[in-house]
């Protein structure tokens, strides 16, 4: 029998800006394009999203739920340097990582649990 682990980080952008800048901790905070260009929300803060604010909704409709959101453009090379340090951690774990996004991966956990049950 395999073990497989998936490791999805929510709300990584936002949590990026956060580490980034102390004073966004708290604020509801969304990475995404521009609400005249069409933008939509490309991940929200667990603050953003008690105002209803989720991923993949037009930035639009997010400022109309929360007219004090706070809107960032994306950064990915942070977010590419961070995934890059989470990626690491997970390597400690097992060689077996695939990750399928900067905030996801599979892990291949087997050895781990066949070495610690014998």
């Amino acid at each position: 029998m395999r073990y497989i682990l998936h490791a999805d980080l929510d709300a990584f952008y936002t949590s990026v800006e956060q580490l980034d800048d102390p004073s966004l901790l708290k604020k509801p905070v969304v990475v995404g394009g521009a609400p005249e260009k069409r933008g939509v929300v490309a991940a929200a803060s667990y603050s953003a999203r008690e105002y209803g604010v989720y991923s993949a909704m037009p930035m639009r409709r997010a400022l109309e739920l929360c007219p004090h959101l706070v809107r960032l453009p994306p950064r990915f090379s942070r977010y590419r340097e961070i995934s890059k340090m989470v990626m690491e951690v997970f390597h400690r774990f097992t060689d077996l990582v695939e990750p399928i996004a900067l905030d996801e991966a599979y892990l291949d956990i087997t050895e781990n649990i066949d070495n610690r049950v014998t």
